[in-house]
């Protein structure tokens, strides 16, 4: 179980630094990009964490 902490702690710390990365972005194409990162690995967190809690 701690490995999946581990994990998710993972995914919401790299979803932090990409929404944090696309709010710096000047470039509206790496904004894009760094958004839709940041909404993949936040919806990946939600799914690991939903998955624990079963």
């Amino acid at each position: 179980m701690k490995d999946y902490q581990k994990q998710l702690e993972k995914l919401r710390t790299d979803a932090a630094e990409c929404r944090l990365i696309c709010d710096l972005a000047t470039d509206p194409a790496k904004r894009e990009l760094f958004d839709r990162l940041s909404l993949h690995l936040t919806t990946l967190a939600d799914q690991v964490e939903l998955a624990m809690k079963q």
